[in-house]
C-alpha cells in the first residue's frame, strides 16, 4: 500500500464535514447530554456525527444545514419506493383524518387481510406479527428450539439477526466470526450458537455431520446483509434445506432485508427452497414498524391454543399496530399488482449503479468490486456492498473475505468512504447501500460524478 495510516485522511474528512454541516455538529453535542452517544441506534451514529434530518422525499433527504443528500440508506433498506411515498402517506393521512389509526388494543380486518396476502406470497400456512426484525428472529428461534427440543442454533459468521440472545455472536470480524457481541447475555449464548462460513458447503456439511442431532435450527439470510450484501449460491441454500430436513432441524430464512426486495414475496422461492419459517420486516411495513414470522402451522401453532400456548410469542403492545397494518397492506398490494414493472426497474437501476461506480473508480486507477459479483443466479438486485480489494482474484462470496482487512480495504470502504460521500451530499451505508424506484437516471449520474471526485481523494491511500 502507498500509505496505511488513515488517521490524516480521517482527520481531514472529519474537519471538512464539520464545516459542511455545522448545525448537525451542534445538535450532536446537544444530543449527547441526554441520549447515549446522541441517539438510539448505533448504526445511525456515524463518527464524528450523523446528519440530522428534517425532511425526506423519494431518493433525497435534507439535513438541518439545508444540504440535500442523495440517500442510499433508505430507512435501513426498508424503503423500496423511496422516502415517504404518497401512496402510503395519503392512505395514512386519510385514516387519521377519519379518526382511525392509533393503537386501539383490538384486532381488525386489516390484520386478516394482510396475513392472507403475506401467506399467499410466501406459500406459508401461518403468520404472526410483531414490531421488529430482532423480535421476529428471536421468536423464530424460540419456536424452533421448542419444536425440536434441542438447543443449538447454527448461523452464518457475519450474519446479523438483531439484538437478541441467539443473534449476538459472530457478527463483526475479529480475526474470525466466533465471538460474542455483548456482555450481559445468558451464559449459554456462546455454547448454544455455532457459526459457520456463508457459502462454504464443506463446512456446513461438517457441522451437520458432527452435531446434526443437536441443532435446533439453521438461520440464514438468502442474501447476507450486514456481511456484505452477498447472495447465497443455489447449491449452498438448497443444501442447507436438505441437511436441515434430513437432521430434523428447522430451517429459518431470515428475509427481514430480502423479503419483497427481489420479488413480491420471499427470495427463497427463487432458489426453489421452502423454509420451515421465514422472518419478514422492513419493506413489508411500508415505512412503519412491522415484522412477522411466517411458516409451518405445526411450528407456529405452539404459540396458540392448539399448542397450549407453550411458546410465549405475544408480540408486544404495539404489534399489528393499525397504522402499520394500513401502510403494509397499501404497499404490499401495490408491489403485487405491479410486480413485473417495479422489480425490473429496481434491477435495471441496480445494474446501472454498479457499472457507473466501477467505471468511475477505475478511471482514477482504483479497482472496486461489489461483493458477491460472481454469483449470477439471482435476478439483478438493488442491494450493493462496495468492496476495495487488496488482493487480486478474490471470490468475495463470503463475509470472511469481505471483512478481513488483510484482504480488503475495510476501513476505506466503510467509514472513510461514507464521510467522503457526505461531503458530496450523498449518504451511503455498507459501501453503497440500496436503490429504490425513486432512484432514476439523474440520481445514477449524480452518484457517478461524485464517485470520480471521491476516488481522487482515496487514490493516494490505495496500492
Amino acid at each position: 500500500m502507498k500509505q496505511t495510516d488513515y488517521v490524516p485522511l480521517l482527520k481531514m474528512l472529519s474537519e471538512a464535514y464539520a464545516r459542511h454541516a455545522p448545525r448537525s455538529a451542534a445538535l450532536q453535542q446537544r444530543a449527547e447530554s441526554a441520549l447515549v452517544d446522541g441517539g438510539s441506534h448505533a448504526v445511525r451514529l456515524m463518527q464524528p456525527f450523523p446528519p440530522r434530518i428534517k425532511r425526506s422525499q423519494g431518493a433525497w433527504i435534507e439535513d438541518e444545514d439545508g444540504n440535500r443528500l442523495l440517500d442510499f440508506w433508505q430507512g435501513h433498506f426498508a424503503n423500496i419506493l423511496g422516502h415517504n411515498p404518497a401512496l402510503v402517506t395519503q392512505a395514512l393521512a386519510q385514516a387519521f383524518n377519519n379518526g382511525w389509526g392509533l393503537q386501539s388494543g383490538f384486532v381488525d380486518r386489516l390484520q386478516v387481510e394482510l396475513a392472507e396476502l403475506l401467506c399467499a406470497q410466501t406459500g406459508h400456512e401461518r403468520i404472526r406479527f410483531t414490531t421488529s426484525g430482532s423480535l421476529a428472529t428471536m421468536y423464530a428461534t424460540m419456536l424452533s428450539r421448542a419444536a425440536t427440543a434441542r438447543s443449538l442454533v447454527l448461523k452464518m459468521g457475519g450474519g446479523w439477526h438483531g439484538s437478541q440472545p441467539w443473534g449476538l455472536k459472530g457478527v463483526h470480524w475479529d480475526n474470525g466470526f466466533d465471538q460474542l457481541e455483548s456482555l450481559g447475555l445468558p451464559p449459554s449464548s456462546d455454547t448454544d450458537v455455532i457459526t459457520t462460513t456463508f457459502n462454504d458447503l464443506d463446512q456446513l456439511q461438517q457441522h451437520f455431520r458432527e452435531q446434526g442431532d443437536q441443532i435446533a435450527c439453521l438461520i440464514i439470510e438468502p442474501v447476507i446483509g450486514g456481511g456484505g450484501m452477498i447472495p447465497a449460491t443455489p447449491e449452498f441454500l438448497q443444501t442447507a434445506r436438505q441437511l436441515s430436513e434430513h437432521h430434523g432441524a428447522v430451517l429459518i430464512c431470515d428475509e427481514v432485508i430480502t423479503g419483497f426486495r427481489y420479488r413480491a414475496g420471499d427470495v427463497a422461492q427463487l432458489y426453489g427452497v421452502k423454509p420451515d419459517l421465514t422472518t419478514l420486516g422492513k419493506i413489508i411495513g411500508g415505512g412503519m414498524p412491522l415484522a412477522a414470522v411466517a411458516g409451518r402451522a405445526d411450528i407456529l401453532d405452539q404459540v396458540g391454543r392448539v399448542g397450549g400456548h407453550s411458546v410465549a410469542f405475544s408480540g408486544g403492545t404495539y404489534c399489528a399496530h393499525p397504522a402499520s397494518l394500513l401502510a403494509a397492506k397499501t404497499l404490499v398490494t401495490h408491489l403485487i399488482a405491479r410486480e413485473t414493472e417495479i422489480y425490473s426497474q429496481l434491477g435495471e437501476t441496480g445494474v446501472a449503479i454498479r457499472a457507473i461506480v466501477t467505471e468511475a473508480f477505475s478511471g482514477e486507477g482504483i479497482e472496486v468490486r461489489f461483493s458477491g459479483d460472481q454469483i449470477q443466479d439471482l435476478p439483478a438486485g438493488s442491494l450493493h456492498g462496495l468492496v476495495i480489494p487488496q488482493k487480486q482474484g478474490l471470490a468475495l462470496n463470503s463475509p470472511v473475505e469481505v471483512s478481513d482487512p488483510s484482504l480488503c480495504h475495510t476501513l476505506l470502504a466503510d467509514r472513510i468512504l461514507q464521510l467522503a460521500f457526505l461531503l458530496e451530499d450523498i449518504h451511503v451505508m455498507h459501501g453503497i447501500g440500496s436503490n429504490t424506484t425513486a432512484h432514476g437516471e439523474s440520481e445514477v449520474q449524480y452518484l457517478g460524478e461524485a464517485c470520480q471526485r471521491v476516488a481522487r481523494q482515496l487514490e493516494p491511500y490505495i496500492s
